[in-house]
C-alpha cells in the first residue's frame, strides 16, 4: 500500500495536529491535588488522559494519523498492540470510515480486546508477546493492501500525542517537571519535543516497569537494545526500544525510574485513593515515580501524566486488595 509522506516530529506539526485532534477530542483535565501536593511538599497536578474516549492518550495520535490516511487508496490500516494503541487506531479508523485490523498477543487484556472489537475492527490474536504479534502484521501486509501503522515508529502518531502537552503549557506554563510513563516511547518523545520548545529547562522524567526495561536499558546504554518483557502492565509491555522515539528520549530525558510489579499495583491504588480515578498500571505509574523522587521534587511544580485507565478485572481486584488502597502512602512509607 502507498506510504504517507514522512512528516517530521516538530512543534509546528504538533500545532497543526491540534486543529485535527480538536475536531474529535476536547482538552482533558489538568487538576491540582491538594493531598498529593501536601504529601510531596510540592505543587502536584495530574493530566487526565484517562478521560479521553478510549481511556488513553493514544487516541490523539490515532486521529492525526487517520486524518492523513483518509485520502490514501488501500484496504485499510493494520497495527499490533497490547491494547491501547490498537484501541486508538481502531476507534479513529472507525470515525474516518477506514477498516482497521489489530493484532494482539494471545491472552491479551480482555477489556482492551473488547474495546477494539466494539469499533468494528478485525481482531487477530497471535504470538505470546508484543514483538511476536508484530510478525503477523508483516504477513498480513504481504497478503492485503493495508497501511502498517507502527505503534512507535510513526511520526504522525507522535505529533498527535504532542497535543496533550500543548494543553498543559497553555494552562500551566511555568511547570518545573513532567513525569510520563514510557513503553514504546511516543508519549516521552512528544513531551520532550513539545515542552522543551516552551521551557528548555523543564525536567522530563520517564517511568517504566523493571520487568520490561528495554527503553530504560537503551537510554542507559545509548543504543537500542532488547530486554525481558514480563510485566503485567500492558502499557509497559515492550521487549525492545523503538528507533524514532528513542532518538528523541535518548537525549531528552533527565531521569528514568523503574518500578517493581508491586509498586505498579500500589500506584494504581494511589490513583484511586488520592484522585478517585481508575488508572491502569502504566497510567498510574508517575504517582509512584514521584514517591521515588520525593526529595528531588520538593518545592517544585510537577505534572504527572495519567495516561490510561484500561485495567483488567483481575488487575483491579489485586489493586483494591492492597493496603495502599485504604490508606494511601501511609502503607508504603
Amino acid at each position: 500500500m502507498q506510504r504517507l509522506k514522512q512528516i517530521p516530529i516538530s512543534i509546528t506539526e504538533t500545532i497543526r495536529a491540534r486543529t485535527i485532534v480538536r475536531k474529535f477530542l476536547k482538552p482533558t483535565s489538568l487538576i491540582r491535588y491538594q493531598a498529593l501536593s501536601e504529601h510531596f511538599a510540592a505543587d502536584v497536578y495530574i493530566k487526565h488522559e484517562n478521560h479521553n474516549p478510549t481511556g488513553t492518550f493514544k487516541i490523539r495520535g490515532g486521529v492525526n494519523l487517520m486524518h492523513h490516511l483518509a485520502g490514501i487508496d488501500g484496504d485499510g490500516v493494520i497495527t499490533f498492540s497490547t491494547g491501547n494503541h490498537g484501541i486508538s487506531i481502531a476507534t479513529a479508523a472507525a470515525w474516518y470510515g477506514i477498516q482497521a485490523t489489530v493484532v494482539v498477543p494471545e491472552n491479551n487484556n480482555p477489556v482492551k480486546n473488547r474495546a477494539i472489537l466494539e469499533t468494528g475492527a478485525r481482531l487477530v490474536e497471535a504470538g505470546k508477546t508484543f514483538e511476536e504479534a508484530s510478525r503477523t502484521v508483516a504477513t498480513l501486509c504481504r497478503e492485503e493492501a493495508l497501511y502498517y501503522a507502527h505503534p512507535a515508529n510513526e511520526t504522525l502518531l507522535i505529533n498527535g500525542v504532542g497535543t496533550e502537552f500543548l494543553e498543559i503549557v497553555e494552562e500551566l506554563p511555568d511547570i518545573d517537571m513532567m513525569i510520563v510513563p514510557l513503553g514504546a516511547g511516543s508519549e516521552a518523545a512528544a513531551a520532550i519535543t513539545t515542552l522543551r520548545c516552551f521551557n528548555p529547562k523543564i525536567e522530563i522524567v520517564a517511568v517504566q516497569a523493571a520487568r520490561s526495561p528495554a527503553a530504560y536499558q537503551s537510554w542507559k546504554e545509548g543504543r537500542v537494545v532488547e530486554a525481558d518483557n514480563r510485566t503485567f502492565a500492558g502499557g509497559f509491555a515492550t521487549g525492545v526500544a523503538y528507533e524514532i522515539p528513542f532518538q528523541i528520549y535518548s537525549r531528552g530525558l533527565d531521569a528514568f525510574v523503574l518500578l517493581t510489579e508491586d509498586e505498579i499495583y500500589d500506584a494504581m491504588a494511589m490513583a484511586l485513593y488520592y484522585t478517585h480515578n481508575l488508572a491502569e498500571g502504566s497510567g498510574a505509574s508517575p504517582i509512584m515515580a514521584a514517591e521515588k523522587l520525593k526529595e528531588k521534587i520538593r518545592g517544585k511544580r510537577v505534572v504527572l501524566q495519567m495516561s490510561g485507565c484500561n485495567a483488567s478485572a483481575e488487575e483491579i481486584e489485586k489493586t483494591v486488595s492492597r493496603p495502599s488502597f485504604k490508606v494511601g502512602f501511609e502503607s508504603v512509607t
